[in-house]
């Protein structure tokens, strides 16, 4: 199918899955037909009903299906073959087109599409060597949370090798003149995409200063204008000259960046493929996030969180020394919880308010009031779990005490019971002084007998083997490394 040019789907859109053994599969197969060919990776990204597909038809001669709403579903693949010309001034044999569904689907009726258009932006960009961000209009707001979230996922996947770059394509521009007036409102969208590169490289602790650092970006040759498609309305009306001419300086622009671009063959896509979704699978945490500044906002939150349960368990550990001290001094003899609850009722409050302060009156408090609920439902929680946790270490200092006071009284008991026991003994042996065997087997037999009533209610431990729990215990400790072959090396003598 991809030889003779049909799309492949690359990523499943209702799963959000990319089936790496298949997909592998399919191009190990590729590659033992075509050889390890050349190809140049171009990608799309856009808004729903944009005009991806219809773009990518027209540049190529392709077929991706285009209507009104949703009509790709997750990312298709296609394979176009270059002529010996093209091969020679591009330095490449194919190009993959990789077409997408449209970000902020409709379709998906008012659930929230955040992860999902994020996991799919951030695999497409990294995956092709030019993306082309299509932008419905002359407004790229909506599209630039989602460069963020694509340039923090870079920076956490410093292990994957990327080399992106990426060219916004404005559609339905009427005036032709649009490059030049909006040349403020294209240093507004680098200044913003550098800013919020800066946000995520503080966040990440990496050295990238501007948006070119991470994803390759020229705004004075990256931003194209397209006039609309249709001169008038759709059937009849005929296509827009001005859209083809557009195409045209479009494809010569990718066919100049493909020419001056790092072959790529078929065996390295396969690889980055498989490492760029198993990268994507790991770093899950980026993608629930609007933008870098949500992330930025969410982990103050969480170092926040981490002081006010610290103070929290500090205060309790506290309590649970005071009442330690007590129970050792015999002062209580059970563990009320309420009355831990009251011990630790000035720190809640205290943590309360300070939690009720950060959400109102921080300068990002629009943001952190979607996570206000959580979060005093973490605290709640905590509350909770350590007041379980320390009545629960409490009455065990109260059973051991209680276990302790048991067993002092049986051994007043068992000393008092031994010493009448050795009186008796003595005066039956009285005239046998100078037997000393005899005197020797006589004690030994009461003392066994002495042993065995005091021991009865503790039966004995069967089948121990200690070298099997200590080889039990070294394996759960070092589960990579063959506790038996260790018994002829130096460290075991050593143990």
């Amino acid at each position: 199918m991809m030889i003779s040019g049909f799309p492949l789907e690359l990523m499943d859109g209702d799963a959000a899955h990319v089936p790496l053994i298949w997909i592998t599969a399919v191009l190990d197969e590729l590659i033992q037909k075509l050889g390890d060919q050349r190809v140049f990776v171009l990608s799309v990204l856009g808004l729903q009903s944009s005009g991806k597909s219809t773009m990518l038809n027209a540049m190529f001669g392709l077929q991706f299906a285009i209507s009104a709403g949703r009509c790709t579903r997750g990312a298709f693949m296609q394979l176009i073959r270059l002529s010996e010309e093209m091969k020679y001034q591009m330095k490449f044999d194919y190009i993959l087109v990789v077409d997408t569904e449209g970000l902020r689907a409709l379709e998906f009726d008012g659930k929230s599409t955040r992860q999902h258009d994020n996991e799919l932006a951030t695999f497409v960009v990294g995956l092709g060597n030019l993306t082309l961000i299509n932008i419905f209009g002359e407004n790229p707001a909506e599209m630039q949370d989602i460069l963020q979230i694509v340039v923090q996922a870079f920076l956490r996947m410093k292990k994957v090798k990327l080399n992106p770059s990426c060219m916004f394509v404005h559609q339905n521009v009427s005036d032709v003149t649009a490059g030049e007036k909006n040349m403020q409102g294209k240093r507004r969208l680098q200044e913003t995409l550098d800013e919020m590169t800066k946000l995520a490289a503080e966040d990440e602790v990496d050295n990238a200063e501007c948006f070119s650092d991470v994803i390759d970006f020229d705004i004075r040759n990256d931003v194209k204008y397209f006039a609309q498609l249709w001169e008038g309305n759709p059937p009849m009306a005929p296509p827009n000259p001005n859209y083809c001419e557009n195409i045209q300086e479009l494809k010569t622009t990718i066919n100049s960046q493909a020419s001056k671009s790092d072959s790529l063959r078929l065996t390295h896509l396969r690889e980055r493929i498989k490492d760029l979704w198993e990268a994507l699978l790991n770093e899950r945490f980026v993608f629930s996030f609007r933008n870098s500044l949500e992330i930025s906002v969410y982990r103050r939150l969480e170092t926040k969180y981490s002081k006010w349960t610290w103070t929290l368990r500090s205060a309790m550990m506290e309590i649970q020394t005071k009442l330690h001290n007590k129970i050792e001094n015999e002062a209580i003899n059970e563990i009320d919880e309420t009355e831990l609850q009251m011990e630790l009722n000035e720190k809640t409050d205290e943590v309360n308010k300070l939690m009720s302060d950060f959400f109102d009156e921080d300068p990002h408090a629009d943001i952190l009031i979607q996570w206000k609920t959580s979060f005093e439902i973490k605290i709640k929680d905590v509350q909770e779990n350590i007041l379980r946790e320390t009545k629960r270490k409490l009455n065990e200092i109260l059973q051991q005490r209680d276990l302790m006071r048991k067993i002092d009284d049986q051994r007043t008991q068992h000393e008092n019971t031994l010493l009448e026991k050795s009186k008796e003994l003595a005066l039956q042996l009285k005239d046998k002084g100078n037997e000393e065997e005899t005197l020797k087997r006589e004690f030994d037999l009461f003392w066994e007998k002495c042993v065995k009533n005091i021991t009865t209610d503790a039966p004995p431990i069967k089948d121990i083997n200690i070298l099997k729990a200590v080889r039990t215990l070294l394996n759960d400790i070092y589960e990579s490394l063959n506790v038996d072959q260790w018994k002829d090396s130096d460290i075991f003598r050593i143990c």
